[in-house]
């Protein structure tokens, strides 16, 4: 539509040029306004048709992708933010361990009477073997007619039981580690030579990853003292078939993964202090958080006669709330609620208290901690999100994106090398950039929101450690989808912390290089021959270096 047109070429005769501006808004808003109509129209064709007792308008997806960019919903940014760096291909084979040699002669008969032999040369082949290693222990037995006691051997340690440490490794891998369902994993078995239930294989998951629970304590305490900074997101899950939500938490070292039934900013102060019962405390922090809501002054004063710097459980202080303050409403009771929370974890020094989140704009992980860092990623979404009509308005979305992409390449430099001058060029220019006017309305809407956010989009320039994206705890969330989608999630609460459990240390395993078969036998085994991950995320610890930029921070 109207292709080549650029209004600044229109001579402004008795403000030509501003009414046609404001023409081509008109456009994109009638635009819009007409889409959602008709997607709010089939809504209700679809629901006048169920109600009827007949199917609405199918979901069809086309075979191919849509090329149109006014009617795109691909709102990645991946072309425009990733310069994939120089691949060199390297040689696999250096990093097969072989198990066994096998030499390969030549036939005598073929070889010429003057051959020469000048050595070998190697070709290592990949191959794997299956097999059952059942075992008949043979256990002595003794009796003691003065004792009236028998006395019997004992078997191996991670040998309780029918199935031995090799099967019930493979099992906790095969359903964490590579998404396959109990029904799917008596089939492996069984084509084996394993005769197992799938209530012998429920057992087992519940029993073995139950037992490493406090392995999973100790990953997450390591991790949070690992950086003063943590990445944190939420996908849905179902427990039972009600909707609750996974927390995700991580940095370069550990995910961590906490299903609850609320994604709220309670939910979310309890994931970052250990998934443990919340504690609340009136104090000075607990009244500044309050006034930085406009909490009524008069109510502020009734809970000021309350004991300070007490610590009470969440049932103590509910039931003293409701005694002297019965007037507030729910808003109001759960904005005290929060106060008082978000006060006792930064009062307390019994765990590990987070400085800086990482995470997308929304509302429950802010006001939590100290500095909340924002995604570029989620932002940059938004700005692909505006499908214009007016060719003259993609062409100014398509020349702001690239401005756009070209400041986030500029603070992904700065990250490797930050300078005191450059942090200064980079808020200066993020202040001209965000200031710009395109007279594309929504694009210019856009644009000041981006602006409102430069405090939480620029905390790389104080904390150069921090990546610009949240894409660490987003794939954390993407990992737990699969599994959610092929076993339809937990039926208990209890099946939901194994879930938890076992996620987070087959995704902290891949972090650290820990082979996750190796590690999960180790433990089942009871051998515990190799170093726990919480003590390899403290050794990646010292020399990591991630948090640089808080000890250098002036007293």
């Amino acid at each position: 539509m109207l292709a080549g047109f650029d209004p600044h070429q229109i001579q402004d005769i008795a403000g030509a040029r501003q009414a046609i501006v404001m023409l081509l808004n008109l456009v994109e808003d009638i635009k819009s306004e007409n889409q959602k109509l008709r997607e709010q129209n089939q809504r209700l064709r679809d629901e006048i048709n169920r109600l009827k007792g007949e199917q609405g308008k199918p979901n069809i997806k086309p075979n191919k992708k849509k090329k149109n960019k006014s009617t795109s919903t691909d709102y990645s940014s991946e072309k425009e933010r990733h310069r994939p760096p120089k691949r060199h291909k390297q040689s696999k084979t250096e990093k097969i361990e072989t198990d066994r040699e096998q030499v390969l002669q030549v036939d005598p008969e073929t070889l010429p009477e003057d051959a020469e032999f000048k050595g070998y040369e190697d070709v290592v082949v990949q191959d794997i073997k299956i097999e059952t290693d059942n075992i008949l222990f043979r256990k002595e037995k003794y009796y003691s007619p003065s004792q009236h006691k028998v006395y019997l051997a004992a078997l191996p340690e991670g040998y309780q039981g029918q199935f031995g440490p090799g099967i019930k490794s493979w099992i906790v891998v095969l359903y964490f580690a590579l998404n396959v369902t109990e029904p799917k994993i008596l089939t492996f078995l069984e084509t084996v030579g394993i005769y197992i239930s799938t209530g012998q294989i429920s057992h087992i998951l519940h029993g073995e990853v139950g037992r490493l629970h406090t392995e999973k304590e100790e990953i997450y305490q390591a991790g949070l003292r690992s950086t003063p900074w943590q990445q944190i997101d939420d996908t849905a899950a179902r427990v039972n078939g009600q909707n609750q939500y996974t927390h995700v938490v991580c940095n370069p070292f550990y995910t961590a993964y906490f299903t609850k039934p609320h994604k709220d900013r309670l939910s979310v102060l309890q994931v970052l202090w250990g998934d443990r019962p919340l504690v609340f405390c009136l104090n000075d922090l607990a009244f500044a958080y309050l006034e930085s809501y406009s909490f009524s002054k008069v109510k502020r004063k009734k809970l000021a006669r309350l004991a300070r710097e007490q610590m009470y459980t969440q049932t103590e202080f509910e039931a003293l709330l409701k005694e002297h303050l019965p007037e507030l409403g729910p808003q109001q009771f759960k904005q005290v609620l929060e106060a008082a929370a978000i006060a006792a974890y930064h009062t307390q020094d019994e765990f590990p208290i987070v400085d800086l989140l990482l995470a997308d704009d929304a509302g429950q992980f802010k006001r939590i901690v100290e500095s909340l860092a924002l995604c570029w990623i989620h932002d940059g979404r938004h700005y692909k999100k505006l499908l214009p009509s007016v060719e003259y308005h993609r062409q100014l979305l398509d020349d702001f994106l690239t401005k756009f992409w070209g400041f986030y390449h500029e603070l992904q430099a700065y990250r490797l090398d930050p300078t005191e001058d450059e942090r200064e060029r980079l808020d200066t220019e993020f202040d001209e950039l965000f200031s710009t006017v395109t007279n594309y309305q929504d694009l210019d809407d856009r644009i000041a929101k981006t602006k409102a956010k430069k405090s939480g989009l620029l905390q790389v320039l104080k904390h150069p450690e921090i990546p610009l994206h949240n894409n660490d705890s987003e794939l954390g969330a993407r990992r737990q989808k699969p599994k959610l989608n092929i076993s339809f999630g937990p039926h208990t609460d209890a099946g939901a912390k194994i879930w938890d459990t076992g996620l987070t240390i087959v995704a902290t395993a891949r972090k650290l290089g820990v082979n996750v078969l190796d590690y999960f036998r180790d433990r089942i085994s009871r051998v515990n021959q190799l170093p726990s991950l919480s003590s390899l995320i403290e050794q990646k610890t010292a020399v990591s270096h991630l948090d640089r930029s808080w000890q250098n921070k002036p007293p």
